[in-house]
């Protein structure tokens, strides 16, 4: 798998402008990997082309990094699905606490077999409906993240429940054409060479 790697670091390198260490490639081998594996089985993603991956998945997931604040402690990922953004971004930010909140089985058996077999330390899921586990989850987090198939504001008002600390956000992928928000606003970010911008929907908490 050595071109997607190459693809991946190459891309990473222009948006977290440093390079991965050995650490943080060797773990998105091992993701890339298992996504592939379980790809066989059960369709979680949307191809099993290992470049598709690299670049609509894993790189695209980087990329909340230009709106999440630092230093980031907590990190929920909101329907979860295969693990993004949540996977790669733990990958990156290390130390982070990381919860996964995803409700179908499936994917919640993969994301306990990712965490298991990358070593993950302080990263857990909640196999529950958001809607389900307000209460739990409102003791607060620096930053709450979601990638959107379709429009995410109906997801937003929720979300902004599980932040509390003063500069905590939510952001979520969204739509190549950008709808109106219930709270935030859109936010466009250079998503590299050769590729178009990333629209993200931001709710800072104030």
């Amino acid at each position: 798998m050595a071109d997607p790697l190459k693809r991946l670091a190459e891309g990473a390198q222009g948006i977290l402008r440093r390079s991965l260490t050995s650490l943080e490639l060797d773990l998105f081998d091992k993701y890339l990997r298992l996504l592939l594996k379980w790809q066989k089985s059960q369709r979680l993603i949307g191809s099993a082309e290992p470049h598709w991956i690299v670049d609509k998945l894993l790189l695209d997931s980087l990329l909340f990094l230009e709106v999440l604040p630092r230093p980031l402690r907590t990190l929920l990922d909101l329907g979860s699905g295969a693990g993004l953004p949540g996977i790669p971004l733990k990958i990156i930010l290390g130390e982070v606490e990381l919860v996964l909140v995803e409700s179908r089985q499936k994917r919640v058996s993969f994301l306990s077999s990712a965490i298991r077999e990358l070593g993950l330390e302080h990263a857990r899921v909640l196999a529950r409906r958001v809607e389900d586990a307000i209460e739990e989850l409102q003791s607060g987090f620096d930053a709450v993240v979601m990638r959107c198939a379709g429009d995410p504001g109906a997801f937003m008002t929720v979300a902004a429940r599980l932040v509390v600390r003063p500069g905590g956000v939510v952001v979520a992928s969204g739509p190549p054409r950008p709808r109106p928000l219930p709270i935030g606003e859109w936010i466009t970010v250079e998503a590299g060479r050769g590729r178009p911008l990333r629209r993200f929907a931001v709710f800072r908490n104030s």
